[in-house]
C-alpha cells in the first residue's frame, strides 16, 4: 500500500474582480484530475514550468489547501475527509519545507522558538526537553546548538532553509513536501541543502514529495519522476526511463533544455 495516495484532485480557483475591472474575475484550474501514488521511503520528484500547478499540488497533498473535488489518502485514512481534530494527527505526520528560506521564518522570534512552536503544540513536555530537542534537530541540519538564541535574519539563505528544515522534522514526520527548497539559493548552497535532504531521509526514514523546475536536481535526487505540464501530470515513471526515454513530448522539452542530460 502507498503512504499517500492522490485521487482525481482537482483545484479551481475563483478569481474576483479587481482594479483592473471585470475581465480578472473567472476561474482558473490550477490542478485538473491529478492521480498519484507516493511509496514509503521514496522521492517522488515533480518537475514543471513555474505556474503549472505544483506548489498548489503539495499543498493539497497536506490540506493546506483544499481541493474542489477528488482526495487524498494517507496510510489508508482519508485526509480531505478527516474532522480538524483529525487533522491535528494528520500534520504530526505530514509536513513542508517551503521554498523560501528568507519569508518563511518569523523575524520576530529566536531560532529556538522558531523550531520548537510545533512541539508546543503537539506535544506535551517539558521546557528542557523541547530545549534538547531543538539542539538535536540543529546538529542534524549541520548547525551549532548556539543558533537557538539567534534570530533568522542573522543567518545566510542557506543556513535560513537548514533551520526551516529542522522546523519540518520538529515532529518527526514520515512524509515532506520540499517545495522548491533550493531555487532562491545559489547553486553551491543548493547542493549542499539536496545532499542534507539525502541524509535526512536516510536516518530519519523520511518520504519526500520534492518540487523543482530543474530538471538535473530531480534527477539526482529521486527514485521516480512526475511531469506536471498546464495542472495534469502528463508522464510518471522511474527516474532513468524518464530521462532517457520521455514518453511526452513537453518532458522531451524540459530534457532539450538541459543538454548535459538530454535523452539519448
Amino acid at each position: 500500500m502507498a503512504l499517500v495516495e492522490a485521487r482525481n484532485l482537482t483545484k479551481v480557483f475563483e478569481m474576483t474582480e479587481s482594479a483592473f475591472g471585470p475581465r480578472s474575475a473567472g476561474q482558473v484550474l490550477a490542478v485538473d484530475n491529478v492521480s498519484l501514488d507516493i511509496a514509503s521511503g521514496e522521492t517522488l520528484g515533480l518537475v514543471g514550468e513555474s505556474g503549472s500547478g505544483k506548489s498548489t499540488l503539495g499543498r493539497l497533498l497536506l490540506r493546506l489547501v483544499e481541493p474542489s473535488s477528488g482526495r487524498v489518502v494517507f496510510e489508508g485514512r482519508d485526509v480531505t475527509r478527516a474532522s480538524r481534530s483529525q487533522m491535528r494527527a494528520f500534520r504530526r505526520d505530514m509536513q513542508i519545507i517551503f521554498q523560501d528560506p528568507f519569508g518563511s521564518l518569523d523575524p520576530r522570534c529566536r531560532v529556538e522558538d522558531v523550531i520548537a512552536e510545533p512541539i508546543a503544540i503537539h506535544e506535551n513536555i517539558s521546557r528542557d526537553a523541547r530545549r534538547r530537542r531543538v539542539a538535536e534537530l540543529l546538529r542534524a541540519v549541520g548547525l551549532d546548538e548556539s543558533a537557538r538564541q539567534r534570530y533568522p535574519h542573522e543567518f545566510s539563505g542557506g543556513q535560513r532553509q537548514r533551520i526551516g528544515i529542522a522546523r519540518a522534522l520538529a515532529l518527526r514526520p514520515k512524509f515532506i513536501v520540499a517545495d522548491e527548497p533550493v531555487s532562491a539559493l545559489d547553486v553551491s548552497v543548493g547542493a549542499q541543502i539536496v545532499n542534507l535532504l539525502r541524509e535526512l531521509q536516510r536516518d530519519f526514514g523520511l518520504t519526500y514529495f520534492f518540487i523543482s523546475h530543474s530538471m538535473p536536481i530531480v534527477r539526482y535526487l529521486a527514485s521516480r519522476i512526475a511531469v506536471m505540464y498546464r495542472g495534469k501530470i502528463v508522464e510518471v515513471g522511474d527516474t532513468g526511463k524518464i530521462t532517457s526515454q520521455p514518453s511526452h513530448r513537453y518532458t522531451a522539452s524540459l530534457l532539450a533544455a538541459t543538454p548535459e542530460i538530454a535523452a539519448r
